[in-house]
């Protein structure tokens, strides 16, 4: 026994150390709210577990403690289920401990004191239980426990003013969950209780009670609770006058039928209770919100009368002039407006506010006559506005009433008017989108190109500087894309067509919505195509040219946008694709004197080609674009002025090239194109680029080549005269490609001289290069053969090109003089006979070579003759 009672004080012990660490840890806030209400939990249950039937009073005492401090614990973290139930074990702990000093208790006195001890934890245990219940929506429950702690308060009275505020909060809590009648409860029973304790809780407190009690009547059901709200503002006044007060107790009163008489007394009593000039316009609106017009006019009159010397009459002053416009009564508005105006002219001046509030009246009332087209209303509501401002005053609101004025002007064809309104807003405000706009249009009406392609630049800069806050006036890009837009419009109606390009130009430059900037493009292109067709070549026409590249670029970038890498089912956007297409295709047919351009544009098709179907006449299309292309990146590579560049280039077409085969490959699938030079052309542009760039697998890359079938002799030559074009040097590639023509060239039943020949010099010529003769290099048996086969030709063919015949006379009689410089005099006189034989099938160039060739032959011969014998034999 004594074991058990040392191992149930231990436990209480370090059940009560664990209490107190959690409640002084909350300082240094190492734990939550929710984590040390678990700690309270778990300290009070050991605390009570370790109890037995005989326990103290002062043991009941601090059980009742930790239970309403661990069950407030659980309630400030919302767990108001668990609350409960440490608050019933607290009241179970007050009623032990109520019996224990009611038996103890010697003298009336001491059992009164005892007894206002324990009521007064019972009245904290109540008012938390009252909390909980609220929290979980048992009104029954809530209303009982604070009818129980306002029974207490005769015995507590210091309590008063926390019973009060506590249900004052529960009123506005449920008052917010549109709990009517529940808040209508509470805030009854707050100011009961409020009541009974008016040194503590002054009358502006009940006042507010009051006032809440009342609009929560009106919410519930303005009909069957009209006298109790009307009764309850009523006694809110009386208790402390306020202008929320006054403007409910007008609030309530329009919810019934209440006469105009009775209103307007009521209205008046505001008046006797200096309420302030706010709530009296206030309530003046709220009368003419609800339709009582007579009773709201001839409070706003009385209004300006009883305030006339406050230095806010004006705001009297604007309301009554928006109330008078707002239901058409126009004319007595005018007069009212007058009549402020006038007044500020002449000292009696609006305040900076009012003066604003009165601009706003004025453009609003404008702005609506401009909806519905009546400009001189318009322009007469803005002129009122323009008469409050001084004569030197810059603000950037002037210049927005002058523009406003312009537009109204040139409604109504009052150019000069409409001239004079944008002078005077550029003056103030040159920098702002709609003033150049307005510029822009006047320029447009009186036909000045210049000033009209001036402003257009202007609303190009403004869109596209660095710092637009820098305006003052909130500058909006789509704002001024819009501006572009009308812009363009415009232009076009009044036949200014190099005005509406640029328009049109900047719109597609600088719109974030493709379609707008495909469509402003097509209108574009359909405006410059004509004249930049007739135009003879010059720089200007190079630059229309860089202009329109520069849009298609853009309408391949919109176009991208449209389709992001997918195949379209638009009808719509192919069409569009295919229109920007053949634009492009058509552009570049024109710029066949600068090549360069010619090959952007032929690049451009080509990938606007790629958002339309793959048809053959496309895939023809693309071809088309890719082999021109290849061919300019060729022809620039050759004339390219350094290593880098030319690499560079030559980069670019073989990359064409790839994808022209693909597309070559893909085409061959739908027809028959058997006459297409496409191949060979492939073919010859992929030779000179890996020749030029000294490709290492360049002669695997022939093998194939040669064993093509279809190619023809001028395929062969090309290749030959590429494989010597500098940077290029392969002259063994050269020879075969020669051979190769020339034999295609003698297997025709009909040899064409004229091509034969050509090919036989550049055979000749590479195998016994001008200025390089050796037998060592050159293999002259193979030559000679090569000029019998041209010989035989000539001897039995007409039309061999007399030139061709001179050549291989001069050749063959070179190589013999060379042969006998080289003391072979035997292949000297045969070669040097053979250019006899040549010189026999000259024309008329036959007489000028005649006899100086038959001197040197006799002189040769004479010369083989003397030298007979050894040296003869050299050879």
């Amino acid at each position: 026994m004594l074991i058990f009672v040392s191992w149930t004080l231990k436990v209480e012990e370090m059940a009560v150390n664990l209490w107190n660490w959690a409640v002084t840890r909350r300082v240094g806030l190492v734990i939550s709210e929710e984590q040390k209400a678990k700690l309270q939990h778990v300290a009070c249950k050991l605390v009570c577990m370790c109890e037995d039937s005989a326990v103290s009073e002062e043991a009941i005492q601090k059980q009742i403690l930790m239970n309403m401090k661990t069950g407030k614990g659980w309630l400030d973290v919302g767990n108001a289920v668990t609350a409960d139930e440490f608050f019933q074990v607290a009241i179970a702990g007050l009623e032990q401990l109520y019996v224990r000093l009611m038996q103890r208790s010697s003298t009336e006195a001491h059992v009164a004191m005892q007894k206002i001890a324990v009521e007064r934890d019972l009245f904290k245990v109540l008012s938390y239980q009252a909390e909980s219940a609220v929290a979980q929506g048992d009104f029954q429950r809530a209303s009982a426990c604070v009818l129980r702690c306002k029974d207490v308060l005769m015995r507590v009275p210091k309590k008063t003013r926390y019973l009060h505020i506590l249900c004052y909060n529960f009123g506005v809590e449920t008052y917010k969950q549109n709990k009517y009648e529940e808040s209508s409860f509470w805030l009854s029973q707050s100011y009961d209780i409020g009541k009974m304790e008016k040194n503590s809780i002054g009358p502006e407190m009940l006042a507010k009670v009051l006032r809440l009690l009342a609009t929560a009547y009106l919410d519930w059901d303005d009909r069957e609770y009209y006298d109790k709200a009307l009764s309850a503002i009523n006694l809110a006044n009386k208790e402390h006058s306020h202008p929320a007060g006054l403007f409910l107790k007008m609030k309530i009163l329009l919810k019934g039928e209440i006469a105009n008489e009775e209103l307007l007394e009521a209205v008046m009593e505001t008046l006797h209770l200096d309420a302030s000039l706010d709530v009296c316009l206030n309530i003046a609106k709220l009368l003419m919100d609800h339709d009582r017009e007579s009773v709201g006019f001839y409070f706003l009159k009385i209004i300006c009368e009883h305030f006339k010397s406050s230095e806010n009459i004006g705001k009297a002053l604007l309301l009554h002039i928006d109330m008078l416009l707002e239901r058409k009564e126009e004319l007595l508005a005018k007069e009212k407006i007058e009549e402020i105006i006038v007044g500020h002219q002449t000292g009696r001046q609006l305040t900076t506010e009012l003066v604003g509030c009165l601009h706003d009246i004025l453009w609003k009332k404008a702005a609506r006559s401009f909806e519905v087209q009546n400009y001189p209303d318009a322009l007469q509501w803005y002129c009122y506005s323009l008469r409050l401002y001084a004569s030197d005053q810059m603000d950037l609101d002037l210049a927005k009433l002058q523009r406003n004025m312009a537009a109204c002007y040139l409604h109504l064809k009052q150019l000069d008017k409409a001239k004079v309104a944008v002078a005077e807003a550029e003056q103030r405000d040159p920098t702002n989108i709609f003033t150049q706009f307005y510029v822009f249009k006047i320029a447009v009406l009186e036909g000045n190109s210049d000033r009209a392609l001036q402003a257009i630049t202007s609303l190009e800069h403004l869109l596209t500087a660095e710092e637009p806050e820098e305006n003052n006036l909130l500058t909006d890009r789509g704002s001024t894309v819009m501006l572009l837009s009308l812009a363009a419009q415009f232009a076009l109606e009044h036949g200014q067509q190099i005005v509406a390009g640029k328009a049109l130009e900047y719109l597609a430059q600088y719109s974030e919505d493709p379609q707008q900037v495909l469509t402003a493009l097509k209108c574009l292109f359909r405006l410059v195509l004509p004249k930049v067709s007739q135009m003879p070549e010059s720089e200007n026409k190079k630059k229309e040219m860089d202009r329109l590249l520069t849009c298609l670029n853009i309408a391949l970038l919109k176009l991208a946008q449209f389709f992001d890498g997918k195949a379209s089912t638009s009808d719509s956007r192919t069409n569009e694709a295919h229109w920007f297409r053949k634009i492009a295709w058509n552009l570049a047919v024109q710029c066949d004197k600068d090549p360069v351009t010619m090959r952007e544009f032929f690049m451009l098709s080509y990938k606007l080609s790629q958002f339309c179907p793959s048809d053959q006449v496309i895939l023809i299309a693309q071809k088309t674009c890719l082999l021109m292309a290849a061919a300019v990146d060729l022809e620039q590579g050759r004339k390219a002025s350094t290593t880098f560049q030319q690499t560079r280039l030559l980069n670019r077409a073989l990359e064409q090239i790839h994808k022209c085969r693909d597309i070559w490959n893909l085409l061959k699938e739908t027809g028959d194109f058997s006459n297409d030079p496409c191949e060979t052309l492939l073919l010859l542009y992929e030779f000179e680029v890996k020749a030029k760039m000294n490709d290492p697998f360049l002669d695997s890359f022939l093998e194939s080549v040669w064993e093509l079938p279809h190619l023809e002799s001028k395929t062969f030559e090309t290749i030959a005269s590429l494989a010597m074009e500098m940077p290029a040097c392969y002259p063994s590639i050269a020879l075969k490609a020669l051979k190769r023509a020339l034999l295609l060239h003698k297997r025709k039943e009909s040899i064409d001289v004229l091509k034969y020949s050509k090919c036989m010099h550049n055979l000749i010529n590479l195998l016994v290069p001008e200025r390089v003769l050796s037998a060592e290099l050159c293999p002259l048996e193979e030559v000679w053969g090569y000029f019998e086969d041209a010989l035989h030709l000539i001897s039995h063919t007409e039309g061999y090109p007399e030139t061709e015949i001179l050549w291989l006379m001069v050749k063959s009689w070179n190589i013999g003089i060379f042969m006998y410089g080289s003391s072979k005099y035997v292949s000297a006189e045969k070669w040097c006979s053979l250019a006899l034989r040549f010189l026999d099938h000259l024309g008329s160039l036959r007489r000028s070579y005649e006899i100086q060739m038959n001197v040197l032959y006799s002189q040769l011969v004479e010369a083989l003759d003397k030298n007979k014998g050894s040296l003869f034999n050299k050879e």
